[in-house]
């Protein structure tokens, strides 16, 4: 299994950690932003197909910022599932 960081823009949480195993997701926890939603992302993309969710959430938008939190970790695992 490896362990990802990504260090989203234009959003308010700050740092988010991963996990990539046979391209599922594991241990997503983001630092900063809104607790309980980003926690309640965390639950639901376990275990999950990185490519699935990536596709699922890209594109979502907070406050007309162009980008969220679910919008940046969709950058995140595209970028980890690149290599």
């Amino acid at each position: 299994m490896k362990e990802y960081i990504y260090i989203p823009e234009g959003v308010c949480s700050r740092k988010m950690t991963f996990s990539l195993d046979n391209g599922r997701i594991y241990g997503l926890s983001f630092e900063g932003g809104c607790n309980g939603n980003l926690k309640a992302i965390g639950r639901l993309c376990e275990g999950q197909p990185a490519d699935k969710i990536a596709a699922l959430l890209k594109g979502n938008d907070c406050k007309s910022r162009g980008t969220s939190c679910a919008d940046q970790l969709s950058k995140a695992l595209e970028q980890a599932l690149k290599g």
